[in-house]
């Protein structure tokens, strides 16, 4: 259920991504437009067009946290035995979760002090830009204690505890070699 949950709050996630993806194009393309055809533009569209790129990367790094798609070095961690790995595994989640609470402790002093501060050009609360840290460090600390959970409940397979994914390109060459060693034979 709770899974669920996350999976479609995710793909909204993913949708609004989307969208401040799509205004994040209209507002630059239309301003370049603007100001070489008709010698004018936008004045809020720098802006705007900032503060989506902001939110854009935190709402992104939010879905890639539930997927597990961030950066991680899994070499060493491959050939450990198994309840070391676990133990490993608990050990990051733990150190991600602080580091989510600093995100956010910081985030939100920062959303705090700046909600009366007004932007230049729009006038908006410049608590609204910081607020993305909040949104961010919320999220993905819910998702990151979900899935400690999952860890220390037993409920991931010891086969699952190392997230090794290949590019494509590696695996094509592997596919590569074992076809020509197959071919020799």
């Amino acid at each position: 259920m709770f899974n669920h949950l996350i999976d479609r709050y995710c793909r909204v996630i993913e949708t609004l991504t989307a969208l401040a993806l799509a205004a994040m194009v209209l507002l630059v393309f239309g301003n370049v437009l603007l100001r070489y055809v008709f010698n004018s533009g936008i004045a809020i569209s720098e802006e705007m067009s900032r503060w989506l790129f902001v939110w854009l990367t935190f709402m992104g790094a939010v879905v890639a946290v539930k997927e597990q798609a961030h950066l991680g070095t899994d070499f060493v961690l491959a050939k450990l035995p198994p309840w070391i790995q676990r133990s490993c595994l608990v050990v990051s989640y733990l150190l991600m979760l602080y580091c989510t609470w600093l995100l956010f402790s910081g985030a939100w002093t920062q959303t705090q002090i700046n909600l009366d501060v007004e932007a230049p050009v729009s006038g908006a609360s410049v608590g609204i830009f910081y607020a993305s840290g909040v949104f961010f460090a919320a999220s993905s600390g819910v998702i990151l204690m979900r899935q400690l959970w999952l860890v220390l409940s037993g409920q991931v397979r010891d086969e699952d505890l190392v997230n090794i994914k290949e590019s494509e390109e590696l695996a094509q060459l592997k596919e590569l070699h074992l076809d020509r060693n197959e071919s020799s034979k």
